[in-house]
């Protein structure tokens, strides 16, 4: 039976990694595509901020194409959605019929996905989908992937930049989900069974950066610090 097409939906982080595991291990599904948005102003992944070239250089080791759609800083809902409309039926035409996502339990995102592919008649998968996220997180890592916290919430500092291991579950407080699924944190794996070489880099500079809170919102601008990662190769 011939797989059908799909795009991965790919941050670069430990969900996505495990989910395109799951993906490729099943065989269902032919994964033309890593999908990721960039900020067309800093050459980094949207919220992540993690450099272009490391992602590039991350797809290259898993051996997937990586497929770029370029967005303004901080774009408006209506602009993001009409890009990526665009993109998607441009990939449409390729064959691709599947979305493929790392969300584990944010049901309102869930739905918003699947109802903006089914407008193009694309189907929304979710392969970590209402999985215990303690139980992923050691999945992932029993599995041998190795991933950095790329950017964590204010307060959560002293885990920017932290390497994920059992220490690192075990120093979270246990209000902070151990996959981060409510955006207390986000990574960038580097090593694993999906890669045919190590992604290299350093850790350069960590800085603290806020967002404006939504019009009419008494909350306080959200706030993330972030761990720049340096692209770097043995010579």
């Amino acid at each position: 039976m011939e797989k059908q097409q799909a795009l991965f939906n790919w941050s670069g982080g430990k969900d996505s990694t495990l989910a395109l595991h799951k993906v490729l291990e099943e065989k269902e599904l032919a994964v033309n595509y890593l999908l990721t948005t960039l900020s067309d102003t800093y050459n980094r992944v949207s919220m992540h901020g993690v450099r272009e070239e490391l992602l590039v250089a991350q797809a290259e080791s898993i051996g997937i194409p990586l497929y770029q759609v370029r967005l303004a800083e901080s774009p408006q809902m209506d602009e993001y959605e009409k890009t990526m409309e665009l993109h998607l039926n441009k990939l449409k035409q390729e064959g691709i019929t599947k979305s493929v996502f790392g969300d584990i339990f944010l049901e309102d995102l869930k739905i918003y996905r699947e109802k903006k592919l089914s407008e193009i008649g694309m189907e929304a998968v979710f392969p970590l989908w209402k999985k215990d996220t303690r139980a992923i997180l050691k999945e992932f890592l029993g599995l041998g992937y190795k991933t950095v916290v790329v950017c964590a919430q204010r307060g959560l500092e002293a885990f920017c930049g932290r390497v994920i291991d059992e220490n690192f579950i075990n120093d979270l407080p246990e209000d902070i989900d151990p996959c981060g699924e409510n955006g207390e944190f986000h990574t960038f794996v580097f090593d694993g069974p999906l890669f045919k070489r190590p992604v290299g880099f350093v850790t350069g500079e960590k800085v603290y950066k806020t967002y404006p809170s939504p019009a009419g919102s008494t909350d306080e601008p959200a706030g993330y610090w972030y761990i720049d990662l340096v692209p770097y190769t043995e010579s």
